[in-house]
């Protein structure tokens, strides 16, 4: 995966191959399947080169369907569904093997002037006093240390705690779970705004997961669960820059039938509302007649 800004720079560099018609390059990686922020990072930048640079991105829906293959280029095929005076819409068919492996809509808005109101950012500790999640990560040893910098370098994750068994914060009001990272993009990304969303979608698929299995003691990655995205949801409410601290605030209001929902509030650390993230997961406990 990237090991910088930069990388994560190039993952976006999409190949035009004809019109409507791009192609994705694969990182280097470990991993046994395509990481979800990956493609559907990609899927946005596709879209997003379809549509006058006058409309900005303010929503995404999308879904995986199947697990990519990390040893080939994905194909993306985007459809024009509509450009109107205000709003246009794409629609995103990620390809591998002929077969669709992922789909993202994703509709754009003429900047312009309204209403505005937001929920306050929650007190916190800033980035410098948590956490380094590579430290957290890297108390399994050094094997576990070596494989999270070899795969997520690019990105500078500080965890400032949960609200399970000594996680070190309470739920937020209101929420029986709730987990809270501080995260940016370790380097300087281009100042563009596609860049910098693109790049915030990448970031946003790692931890959102986890905050289902917050309250059952679990971690992504634990082999007593088979974990998955099934769908991810963003809606981009306020420019901001992902390599800047972006206050990741985690929820999970409900897990059920091998499934988990994940919610967030995404807040740059001057306090403003940035972005609004939502994903349910495959969280299936897996017994030992399927291990």
């Amino acid at each position: 995966m990237p090991t910088s800004a930069a990388e994560v720079v190039d993952l976006l560099d999409l190949e035009t191959l004809d019109d409507n018609l791009f192609r994705g390059r694969q990182p280097e990686t470990t991993l046994q399947r395509v990481f979800g922020g990956q493609v559907a990072a990609q899927a946005l930048v596709a879209g997003s080169h379809t549509v006058d640079p006058a409309y900005e991105a303010h929503s995404m829906h999308s879904y995986f369907l199947r697990p990519g293959d990390v040893s080939i280029p994905i194909l993306y095929d985007v459809e024009v569904l509509r450009d109107g005076r205000s709003f246009a819409t794409r629609r995103v068919v990620a390809r591998q093997h002929g077969r669709p492996i992922f789909f993202l809509t994703a509709n754009y808005q003429r900047v312009e002037e309204g209403l505005d109101h937001a929920d306050p950012m929650p007190d916190v500790p800033g980035p410098e006093d948590a956490m380094k999640l590579a430290d957290i990560v890297g108390s399994a040893g050094d094997e576990a240390r070596e494989r999270w910098e070899r795969e997520w370098a690019a990105l500078d994750v500080r965890y400032v705690g949960n609200s399970g068994e000594g996680g070190g914060m309470d739920a937020p009001a209101g929420r029986s779970v709730g987990a809270r990272l501080w995260i940016r993009v370790a380097g300087e990304l281009p100042d563009d705004r596609l860049h910098q969303l693109a790049a915030f979608t990448y970031a946003s698929d790692l931890t959102l997961l986890g905050a289902a299995l917050v309250p059952h003691g679990l971690l992504i990655g634990d082999p007593r669960i088979q974990a998955a995205s099934l769908d991810h949801t963003i809606w981009f409410h306020r420019p901001f820059r992902a390599d800047r601290w972006w206050l990741y605030d985690q929820t999970s209001p409900s897990a059920q039938g091998g499934r988990g929902l994940a919610t967030a509030r995404v807040f740059a650390e001057d306090g403003r509302l940035v972005a609004s993230v939502a994903q349910e997961g495959l969280i299936r406990p897996v017994s030992r007649d399927r291990s």
